[in-house]
């Protein structure tokens, strides 16, 4: 049963000196460490704080499995966890830490950076509430701020993530967009991209500035290098002119001037979003791509957010401006944008996933109580068995959840 997790509400022990001192040491010893001797680094911080042994788990891309971080000082690591099936992939779906009762007493404390799940972290002793409880948690988050700052510099993180090798498209996409899940106690955003491996086409950005979340999903012609650079492309476009305070029909523009000047004869789909935190105001443009849909109270509002779209873009020489878009939210909406490779993916029988069976998983899963990173790992994990593991086209989902009372 969880106990309780990052952002569970639970009031912190106070007073733990030694859980202070531990941290401070592993902080300042962090800075001159390669990123394969991270494992040794929380290991001790472990044993220091009385957790007794410790071990780092990492969800692989398509969050199937808990992958052991490397520890060169073990002989034999650990095996993978599954996500859906073990008592560690029940901490990584809930974000709640779990005790194993045993014999050996294990805990498992949730690696959540932000709000984006990164892992588990496996821990020696029965994590109860109290003093141990919040020792595990502040130790998994030194260790989670820890993880994401040395990934940018080493592969040792990436490659661990990794099931099977990458290619060059997908390689060039993933090194564009931003961590899958973004937030703040108003708002969540969160992302799928598949077939992860072979993804070329598909991109999506989503960013937090002010009282705004700013959300970008592509969908380029093709499925080749060229289609990854463009939607990387355009990425670069709408962050260059985003950050220049242009508006989400100067970022259209820009998009569609960029891809007609650099990379010819590459069209693209795009909804370009802002969400005002505060008011729940949403703001789109829609460039040639299926409409994004409204969730509101457990069900989709019919035609809620179809408008009349603009072309695609790469076209060039658009004679009528990009008309942008506007509605007001509710406490509690969810705001799903995909690519047509999800609803056009065609099972072995040729039956198509379907917009209505999107909005059933989604719905579901939501009904659930599941957040929106746990609500898009289901949806796409049944979008692959759909298509028995085997994508033919990209599919990209991206939900938002406006939670102003949270």
């Amino acid at each position: 049963m969880g106990v309780g997790g990052p952002g569970a509400g639970e009031a912190p022990y106070r007073g733990d000196a030694l859980l202070g001192a531990v941290l401070a040491r592993v902080l300042e010893a962090s800075h001159r460490i390669a990123p394969q001797e991270l494992p040794g680094l929380v290991t001790g911080a472990a044993r220091s704080l009385g957790l007794g042994s410790a071990e780092v788990y990492l969800a692989d891309l398509q969050q199937r499995v808990l992958v052991p971080l490397p520890d060169p000082e073990l002989r034999e690591p650990p095996e993978a966890l599954d996500v859906d099936s073990t008592l560690a992939g029940r901490a990584y779906r809930t974000a709640l830490t779990e005790t194993a009762a045993g014999p050996p007493e294990v805990g498992w404390v949730p690696l959540v950076d932000g709000i984006e799940r990164v892992g588990v972290l496996r821990v020696g002793v029965h994590v109860r509430p109290g003093p141990v409880l919040e020792r595990a948690l502040a130790l998994a988050s030194l260790a989670t701020l820890l993880l994401v700052s040395k990934s940018t510099f080493g592969d040792v993180l990436v490659r661990t993530v990794r099931t099977r090798p990458m290619s060059l498209q997908s390689e060039l996409l993933w090194a564009f967009v931003p961590p899958r899940t973004v937030g703040t106690r108003r708002v969540t955003s969160s992302a799928v991209l598949e077939p992860a491996y072979e993804v070329a086409g598909d991109a999506f950005d989503h960013s937090l500035a002010d009282d705004l979340l700013h959300l970008t999903v592509v969908d380029a012609m093709g499925h080749d290098l060229a289609s990854g650079g463009a939607s990387a492309v355009a990425l670069a476009a709408c962050r260059s002119t985003r950050r220049a305070d242009g508006t989400l029909a100067d970022i259209a523009e820009a998009i569609d001037t960029t891809l007609t000047r650099w990379i010819p004869d590459r069209l693209l789909t795009a909804v370009i979003a802002d969400l005002d935190t505060v008011t729940g105001r949403l703001s789109w443009v829609n460039c040639g791509h299926p409409p994004p849909l409204l969730i509101r109270a457990g069900r989709v509002v019919p035609g809620a957010l179809e408008r009349q779209a603009h072309p695609p873009l790469g076209i060039g020489g658009h004679q009528r401006p990009v008309p942008v878009h506007q509605a007001r939210l509710q406490p509690g909406d969810r705001i799903l944008v995909h690519t047509d490779g999800v609803t056009e993916a065609r099972s072995a029988t040729g039956q198509l996933f379907g917009e209505q069976r999107l909005i059933d998983t989604v719905v579901r899963a939501t009904a659930g109580g599941h957040p929106a990173p746990e609500a898009l790992r289901r949806l796409m994990h049944a979008l692959l068995a759909h298509r028995d593991h085997h994508l033919r086209d990209d599919a990209t989902v991206v939900l938002v959840e406006w939670h102003p009372d949270r």
